[in-house]
């Protein structure tokens, strides 16, 4: 029975091999922050490729939308950022070390639900003080719980002393750009109402305690596509959105669907309909990766009053004039690389001992096709193996290898995820055949050169 990996495992993985570092690193890292390497940024861009495949490509339905990271000030305060996205926070007065509350709660097994209020949350938290050691010093010794604002502040355009008191703010989502262009989406475009906008993007967190790698982290990417439909219709395409985030999962990427689940939210805010989680079974435990929520019209009508414009819908069809209802669906790329990493995580014992593999799906691994030469101090042979990278570096992301006996590159490219290995020998030197091994099986097929882009072919996995 396979063992499933621990977030040490992971972690050292994606550093051994390219995917992952801490960000700064020769500075001794910085907290919440992580840069991609090479076989990071590969699979990043191939999950994002994905995924905009999935959602706006095949989707005549849905267009995307490129949002800018500063956006007004007043956005946020209509939204409700500035006064209510916090988390409850208290610092030990030993080290000074901040702790994130609700955390630290749910870790004994207490739950601190969203709604309550700073007086709430203080009185749980020091009903169970005495069980909460500093992770830093270990010492028991904090001050009262408090609400710490999650928007970053920044001084963009603002010169004076205190800017601090009216600050520009590092969006803290994506989605606030999407409904303040949808006025600008429905002029420019022909799309009508029940239609989608999608979009990819940075948003940043000023976070307590980002833990866990990089499940929660300061800065991050999220995929988010928000759907407008007409307030009669909401749940019914709510549902609709539900079973296709779940098939983008389970039929689309092969998650195995007993490490994903629903997770419905008991407790909604005023103006949800209705809100669940995808779950993934991170090395951690369940814990959310996607939320797919019914939103209503708060979010338009908030911007509605904030900005004075007008951002209702008129039905071409039956004149009748309506805020429209929006259901959305969201998802960290971070998250989604780490559910990945995991899914994919396989140790096999065989003749040789145990060997590791990632067991990528062809469609998001970030290196498609290797080639070796058998001997790399063979000038005929090399020759050989550098015409065909040339030639399949058109068509896959290649890498060119030579390093080490074969056994050992082939050991490398599983640990990387790569789905074929070709092997340039003597033998196709005079036939023009090579050695194509699967990762998977570890097959080996002598087949002819010129077979190889349709043996390959990535089409058979979009």
């Amino acid at each position: 029975m396979p063992v499933k990996p621990s977030i040490n495992d992971i972690a050292a993985l994606a550093k051994r091999r390219g995917f992952i570092f801490n960000s700064s690193d020769i500075y001794g890292g910085y907290g919440g922050i992580y840069d991609y390497g090479p076989y990071g940024v590969e699979l990043v861009n191939n999950l994002k490729k994905a995924w905009w495949y999935y959602m706006v490509q095949i989707r005549p339905d849905i267009v995307g939308l490129d949002s800018s990271i500063f956006m007004s000030p007043e956005i946020w305060k209509a939204s409700g950022h500035v006064d209510g996205f916090s988390d409850p926070l208290a610092e030990c007065k030993e080290c000074h070390t901040r702790i994130r509350v609700d955390h630290i709660l749910e870790d004994l097994g207490v739950f601190a639900d969203e709604k309550m209020s700073s007086e709430e949350i203080n009185k749980l938290f020091q009903e169970n003080i005495g069980k909460i050691k500093c992770p830093h010093c270990k010492k028991c010794n904090f001050t009262e719980a408090r609400k710490f604002n999650l928007l970053v502040k920044s001084n963009l355009g603002n010169f004076s002393d205190n800017w601090t008191e009216t600050p520009a703010y590092l969006r803290g989502e994506t989605c606030q750009g999407i409904y303040v262009n949808y006025l600008n989406v429905m002029q420019s475009s022909r799309v009508k109402v029940p239609f989608g906008i999608a979009q990819i993007g940075k948003a940043f967190r000023n976070e307590i305690s980002p833990r866990q790698f990089i499940f929660r982290t300061r800065e991050f990417e999220q995929m988010e596509m928000q759907y407008f439909t007409h307030p009669d219709n909401e749940l019914e395409e709510y549902e609709k959105l539900r079973k296709y985030r779940w098939n983008f999962f389970t039929k689309f990427l092969g998650f195995s669907e007993k490490n994903i689940r629903w997770h419905q939210h008991e407790n909604l805010v005023f103006y949800a309909k209705e809100a669940y989680d995808i779950e993934y079974n991170f090395p951690f435990g369940f814990k959310e990766l996607e939320g797919v929520h019914a939103r209503g019209n708060y979010d338009l009508t908030q911007h509605q009053k904030g900005s004075g414009k007008k951002l209702d819908y008129l039905d071409p069809i039956t004149k009748e004039h309506y805020v429209p209802h929006i259901i959305e669906s969201s998802i960290g790329v971070g998250r989604l690389v780490l559910a990945t990493l995991t899914e994919a995580y396989t140790t096999i014992k065989d003749d040789d001992g145990e060997r590791f593999v990632l067991k990528l799906h062809p469609l998001i691994a970030p290196i498609k096709v290797a080639v070796f030469p058998l001997l790399k101090n063979k000038p005929q042979l090399v020759e050989k193996a550098e015409e065909l990278y040339g030639r399949l570096s058109k068509k896959f992301m290649c890498e060119y290898d030579d390093n080490g006996n074969i056994g050992k590159r082939y050991r490398r490219q599983d640990e990387i995820g790569t789905p074929f290995c070709i092997t340039v020998d003597f033998q196709s030197l005079e036939d023009n055949t090579v050695t194509l091994r699967e990762r998977d099986t570890t097959k080996q097929t002598r087949i002819l050169i010129d077979e190889i882009i349709h043996t390959i072919n990535m089409e058979k996995w979009s």
